[in-house]
């Protein structure tokens, strides 16, 4: 069966193991690669994954530009493997400008971690944001953390409401380390998606099926959040799911094909 794995970080290699690093510090989880194109690649192969879908979180309004050059590149090196997202800063100083710019390289949505960049999904930079990528692009949002209030549900379903033709992914099946609080909130918008990456390590198989029913299957994606986990343990993870074979087929590859235009 064909993979598609719509949550992978990637680096610059000088940077890359530094990058990985502070990220699993962050959560205070092992992270088990280094944040590397090739590594990727080469795990992703062994895990029988196709395609890719690329992305790195911008730290400064600087990185903005920086990671749509990056993540371009490494789209066209890839000759087909990759789908690429640029990134987003809340600080910027032209959000039509920098959007502008991910569209010309090819990128196909935005990706923001409201939780790491320590703002809220809710705040009204995020929401000029949205209002300029409604219709345009989709965003790629890590949603989750019973540490924090960024990206919890409340904040998200604001956004959802006031921007419904938003397409939205929300990472780790709509909010990590409060996974069913999440679901039962926000699967009622039609305009959130999610991805099931950093959930299936810590969520017995029978829940991660019942999320997976209660947002819908045709709004559930497999994400492995590469490098923080292993892409091979991650589909091991997927295939313990009690799921039918089509229910499968849509969540590993078919809904990603649909959703970003990706042709395998």
């Amino acid at each position: 069966m064909r993979i598609i794995d719509t949550h992978c970080h990637i680096y610059p290699d000088k940077i890359a193991e530094k990058a990985a690093k502070a990220t699993s510090d962050f959560y205070r989880i092992p992270g088990t690669h280094n944040g590397s194109t090739s590594v990727l690649i080469e795990r992703g192969r062994a895990a029988g994954i196709d395609h890719f879908v690329i992305n790195s979180v911008a730290t400064t309004p600087a990185q903005v530009h920086a990671i749509s050059v990056f993540i371009a590149a490494k789209v066209e090196e890839g000759k087909g493997i990759f789908t690429g997202l640029g990134s987003f800063h809340p600080d910027s100083d032209d959000i039509e400008r920098d959007v502008d710019e991910i569209i010309s390289a090819g990128l196909k949505g935005i990706k923001i971690h409201p939780d790491i960049q320590r703002f809220a999904v809710d705040d009204p930079r995020a929401m000029k944001l949205y209002e300029i990528i409604e219709g345009r692009l989709p965003i790629l949002v890590h949603t989750g953390d019973n540490r924090y209030d960024y990206s919890n549900p409340d904040r998200v379903k604001r956004v959802l409401e006031a921007f419904p033709k938003l397409r939205m992914i929300g990472a780790h099946l709509g909010g990590w380390s409060i996974w069913e609080s999440a679901g039962y909130e926000l699967a009622k918008y039609e305009n959130f998606t999610v991805d099931c990456s950093s959930s299936l390590y810590a969520i017995t198989p029978g829940t991660a099926v019942d999320m997976i029913r209660l947002y819908g299957v045709d709004r559930v994606m497999f994400g492995t959040d590469y490098p923080l986990w292993d892409p091979v343990e991650e589909v091991e993870r997927f295939n313990k799911l009690d799921l039918s074979e089509e229910e499968r087929e849509k969540i590993l590859y078919k809904n990603a094909e649909k959703f970003y235009n990706i042709k395998l």
